[in-house]
C-alpha cells in the first residue's frame, strides 16, 4: 500500500510492533489459511502470543502485566486482525475480562483481582454469557444458579458461542437465580476447568471465523466457588459497573477487530489493483483504472472515518470520561459503525480483486466470509438502533 500506516491519533506514541512483531504478524498470518481450512484451533499462534505477553496486555505493572490501556490494546487487536481475525476475535474474550478487570481495579473495586492475577500467571479467560433466543443478554439469563450454603454457585445451562473452547483455563458466565429469598438475581461467576461440571459439544462448522472454534458449552452443574461470585444482580439493565464494564469492553474491542479486517481488505485491494493488468486497456494496471481507484477510494474513505472514532471512544475510557447516560448509544454505535464499515470495505475489495477471490484458497475470500460474523455480536443492528433511539426519544 503506498499510503504509510496509520495508528489512532490517541497514541503516536505507542507503536503494536513493540509486542507484535512484524515477523509474529507474518506467521500468524500464514498460519490462519490452514487453521480456516481445516477448521482447526489456533494453538500456535496462542503459544507466541502467550509468549510476548499478549494475554498480560491489560494487566497492571504491579502485577506483572504490561499495563495497557485499551487505547493501546484496540491498536494491538487491528493489527492481530489484519493477520488472523478468528485468531483476535477468540483473543478478544480473554481480554474482555481483563480489560473489565483492569477498569474496576483503576476505579478501585478489586472484586475481580483474582483476574488481573491469574493473567499474569497466563491464565486464559473465556467468555461464556450468550444463550440462543435470550436477547436479554447481560440482563437476564436462561441458565439456572443454583446456590450453595457456602456462597458458590452450581451453574445448569447451556451457553453458545464460547470462543477458545479447547483452551480456556477458567469460564466467566452468567446464570438466574430464582430460589434465594432475595432472587431473581443475576449471577456472575468464573468456573475453572479442572474441576470440571460441563460438556462442550463439537459443533463449531461456520461459514468463517472458524479458528475462533467458539463451541456450544453445556454446563452440568459447574461450580463457581464463594471467592469467584462477582455479582449477584437484579434483572435488567443495571448501573453496576461490570455491566458497563464489560459492555464497554466488548463493544470496543469488536470495533478493533473489524476495523483491523478492514484495513487488510484494503491493503489487498491496492496491491491486486497493481499487480493486475487489463487486456482491454492495452495491458495498464488496473490502478490506473478509474472505476478501480473510485472502489479503493471509496473503501479507503469509509476506512479512514473509523480510526478516530475507534480512539476516541477508547481514550474516553481509558480516562473515565463521564458521558452519562450517551455512554451505552456511543458504544453500540462504535459497534454497528466498525463491522458495517468493514463489510463495505470488504466488499469494495474483493469488487477490486474479481473472480478470484470467490476461491476457498483467497484471502480476502476468507476475510469475505469472517467479516460477516460482525452482525451477530451483540449488540445487533435492531438492539443498537433501539438503544440510540431511546437515549434521544426516550422509551417508546
Amino acid at each position: 500500500m503506498t499510503a504509510q500506516a496509520q495508528h489512532h491519533p490517541s497514541d503516536r506514541s505507542f507503536d503494536p510492533a513493540s509486542i507484535l512483531s512484524d515477523g509474529l504478524v507474518e506467521r500468524i498470518r500464514e498460519r490462519a489459511a490452514v487453521a480456516d481450512r481445516e477448521n482447526a484451533f489456533f494453538d500456535e499462534d496462542l503459544a507466541e502470543l502467550r509468549a510476548c505477553g499478549y494475554l498480560r496486555a491489560f494487566v497492571p505493572a504491579e502485577f506483572g502485566g504490561l499495563d495497557l490501556g485499551l487505547g493501546e490494546v484496540t491498536l494491538l487487536q487491528s493489527r492481530l486482525a489484519t493477520a488472523a481475525p478468528a485468531t483476535a476475535l477468540a483473543i478478544n474474550m480473554h481480554l474482555v475480562w481483563t480489560g473489565v478487570a483492569r477498569l474496576l481495579h483503576t476505579r478501585g473495586d478489586d472484586s475481580l483481582r483474582f483476574v488481573l492475577e491469574g493473567a499474569a500467571g497466563d491464565e486464559l479467560y473465556a467468555f461464556g454469557v450468550s444463550e440462543a433466543g435470550n436477547d436479554l443478554v447481560l440482563f437476564g439469563s436462561d441458565t439456572e444458579a443454583r446456590p450453595g450454603p457456602d456462597g458458590s454457585y452450581r451453574f445448569h445451562g447451556r451457553k453458545i458461542f464460547t470462543s477458545l473452547s479447547p483452551a480456556w483455563t477458567w469460564l466467566g458466565t452468567t446464570g438466574l437465580d430464582t430460589t434465594s429469598a432475595d432472587g431473581p438475581k443475576v449471577v456472575y461467576g468464573f468456573i475453572e476447568r479442572s474441576r470440571g461440571g460441563f460438556e462442550i459439544l463439537d459443533d463449531w462448522d461456520t461459514v468463517g471465523m472458524r479458528a475462533s472454534q467458539s463451541r456450544t458449552t453445556l454446563l452440568q452443574g459447574a461450580e463457581s466457588t464463594a471467592e469467584h461470585i462477582v455479582r449477584r444482580l437484579d434483572p435488567g439493565p443495571n448501573p453496576d459497573p461490570i455491566v458497563f464494564g464489560i459492555f464497554a469492553c466488548f463493544e470496543t474491542l469488536i470495533a478493533a477487530v473489524y476495523t483491523g479486517i478492514g484495513e487488510r481488505a484494503l491493503r489487498l485491494a491496492v496491491e491486486t489493483a497493481h499487480r493486475k493488468t487489463s487486456k482491454k486497456a492495452g495491458g495498464a494496471s488496473y490502478a490506473a483504472d478509474p472505476d478501480i481507484r473510485r472502489r479503493i477510494a471509496s473503501a479507503a474513505i469509509a476506512y479512514d472515518g473509523m480510526l478516530p472514532q475507534l480512539a476516541g471512544i477508547a481514550r474516553d475510557l481509558d480516562d473515565g470520561v463521564d458521558h452519562g447516560a450517551l455512554w451505552f448509544p456511543k458504544l453500540v454505535g462504535l459497534k454497528v459503525r466498525a463491522t458495517e464499515t468493514a463489510r463495505e470495505v470488504v466488499d469494495q475489495a474483493i469488487r477490486v480483486a474479481g473472480g478470484g477471490s470467490y476461491f476457498a484458497a483467497s484471502e480476502l475470500g476468507r476475510l469475505y466470509r469472517d467479516v460477516l460474523a460482525g452482525m451477530f455480536h451483540p449488540s445487533d443492528d435492531e438492539s443498537a438502533h433501539a438503544t440510540v433511539a431511546n437515549a434521544w426519544l426516550g422509551p417508546a
